[in-house]
């Protein structure tokens, strides 16, 4: 039997001679994959992309000729995520996922400026803003896991301009802001990129489109990862003013998103009705699921306007473990500031929830 290193094993091996020291000072990203019958780590949509749109996906694929470059900036496809959306294509950027706009996005600002966002955060953040020698400014949230909306102002009038990022609803905790504080955050803003990262709006019901429209600074962060279904497929883009557009489509790859996943995006966009009931389903699971862990002696679910809640466990080490033990794998938190005790669980299909249900009744 072989087995393969781990990343950061491989990159602590090599020399590291001529590798910015901000690079060689930042671990690799911390995801390691295990294999259990249900999988509830990664924030992913219980469900697959419908067998029957798959069809249709790979019969356009195979019209297409593979020996040649793709769309430059996939502007077919970003005339059908624009149309999609209600937007004006000129405002439209695309890539293989949202982290590589949030890379993009840091890189913007530039090397020394500032990165404000929250903590805990989506780890994409920080890890990019340490990654560049950015300055990266954290403000808690608060107790309940709003928005800190005067310590982010205060941030915002103290450091440099650069980005800001604000999560609706908010990763790793799920929570929903009021939209009254998420614009008070932005609008104070002035002279700042802001990104706000809707990439769950589906399961909250929040749309800060007419938020972002506002300022010609303002971008709103989209995934087809999560309530489409197609996080294989790598695909995020984003929202924005066609000047921020121009520069943001400056540090874009040329043929960044291959022809393959764009004859796949483009079959889902004509098709957005699946989307809209698979995310109706896993709200009402997510529902369902947490009334039946509310009367837990000992376990305490967070509500949460995403595809995942917080568990907070008397010690989650040891309900890591016992859920694994029943073939359940989560994601630990309990090491973020204020997270304590806790881990995240996505929210899966009727039955993996059901079998959740039970292992955490048989924790203590």
């Amino acid at each position: 039997m072989t087995s393969t290193p781990l990343l950061s094993d491989v990159v602590s091996a090599q020399p590291t001679s001529g590798v910015r020291a901000a690079v060689r000072n930042v671990p690799a990203y911390p995801f390691t994959p295990i294999d259990a019958p249900i999988k509830l780590d990664q924030n992913e949509s219980a469900y697959d992309f419908p067998a029957e749109l798959k069809a249709q996906a790979v019969e356009r694929m195979l019209a297409r000729p593979w020996n040649r470059y793709p769309d430059l900036h996939a502007d077919t496809l970003q005339a059908a995520i624009a149309a999609y959306e209600g937007w004006d294509a000129a405002g439209v950027v695309v890539t293989p996922g949202s982290n590589v706009l949030i890379k993009l996005l840091t890189e913007l600002a530039g090397i020394g400026q500032t990165v404000l966002t929250v903590s805990p955060t989506f780890s994409v953040y920080t890890l990019e803003a340490q990654l560049l020698g950015a300055t990266l400014v954290q403000v808690p949230l608060n107790p309940d896991f709003s928005l800190p909306v005067e310590g982010l102002k205060a941030a915002l009038k103290s450091n440099p301009p650069g980005v800001l990022y604000v999560t609706q609803p908010h990763a790793p905790t799920g929570y929903a802001d009021a939209e009254a504080d998420v614009r008070a955050v932005v609008e104070a803003a002035e002279g700042w990129v802001v990104v706000i990262d809707e990439a769950y709006h589906q399961y909250s019901g929040t749309d800060y489109r007419a938020l972002v429209q506002g300022g010609s600074n303002r971008l709103s962060l989209r995934t087809f990862s999560k309530a489409w279904g197609l996080a294989g497929a790598r695909l995020g883009y984003a929202l924005t003013s066609p000047q921020l557009a121009v520069q943001l489509q400056k540090l874009v790859s040329a043929f960044n998103v291959n022809a393959l996943t764009q004859a796949a995006l483009e079959v889902a966009l004509e098709h957005p009705e699946y989307v809209q009931h698979r995310a109706a389903e896993v709200v009402q699971e997510r529902g369902r699921v947490l009334a039946a862990l509310a009367s837990h002696p000992t376990c305490t679910p967070i509500p949460s306007g995403a595809n995942f809640f917080l568990l907070r466990t008397p010690d989650a080490d040891a309900a890591y473990r016992h859920l694994l033990e029943r073939g359940i794998v989560v994601r630990r938190q309990d090491r973020l500031p204020g997270l304590n005790g806790c881990l995240r669980v996505a929210v899966g299909t009727p039955a993996e929830n059901d079998a959740l249900i039970a292992a955490v009744g048989e924790i203590g």
